[in-house]
């Protein structure tokens, strides 16, 4: 069966490592602060601003005034703080977040990314997308396999106005787990979700994608 959002989000979670600064974008990755691991100390960082980002608030936790970039409400962990966007952007910009984990579009075949802007539509801007893709160290992706009508989101190359080139090292959807071989520039079909096999990603996917003899399943 396919994953869905939680499993990806936990499936997702499973990138995270002990002391890691992390920043979760807009949409489904922002699920995956429900899946910190017991006792793991991670800091979630908020582009608008804050560090120490918990898990999202019981109703009798919201506080309106603690959001995180979605404008979500969110709760803070112990020893959370705030800070200016500039000082924020600072943190990304100068290479100090260990792993950003963001939505997309479209993706290509060498690891391009378009997760911003739909030609046609109105959008208020690119918010940190292009930051953080070109000052954080590792990019992982988690999306949906297809777009609502059904077409692959992982293609030869991007349509869409791109966020960063060659810049994503890991992509989980509901169906697989890729990887990104640096020396190839093509990714790895490393997991399948259970149930899924190699030929429906394949048929899901117009990009070239690398299949190694043994393909490992999605463990949650």
């Amino acid at each position: 069966m396919p994953l869905d959002r939680n499993q990806i989000a936990k499936r997702a979670a499973q990138e995270l490592k002990d002391g890691f600064y992390v920043n979760l974008g807009i949409g489904m990755p922002t699920l995956v602060a429900n899946y910190v691991p017991v006792g793991m100390e991670v800091w979630l960082q908020s582009e608008n601003g804050l560090l120490g980002m918990g898990a999202f608030p019981k109703d009798s936790e919201v506080d309106a005034d603690l959001i995180n970039a979605g404008k979500q409400t969110v709760t803070g962990v112990a020893g959370h703080s705030f800070f200016s966007s500039a000082d924020s952007f600072g943190m990304i910009r100068g290479g100090h977040i260990d792993l950003a984990i963001l939505g997309a579009m479209e993706l290509s075949e060498e690891g391009d990314i378009a997760n911003w802007m739909i030609p046609g539509k109105l959008v208020k801007g690119m918010g940190g997308a292009m930051d953080l893709v070109a000052g954080v160290k590792r990019v992982v992706v988690m999306m949906e396999h297809v777009n609502k009508k059904g077409e692959p989101k992982i293609i030869p190359r991007c349509t869409l106005p791109l966020t960063g080139r060659r810049c994503i090292d890991l992509v989980i959807t509901e169906l697989c787990v890729l990887e990104m071989d640096k020396h190839q520039r093509r990714f790895i079909l490393k997991e399948l979700a259970p149930g899924i096999t190699t030929e429906e990603v394949l048929a899901k996917t117009t990009a070239e994608i690398l299949v190694p003899a043994t393909v490992g399943e999605v463990a949650l």
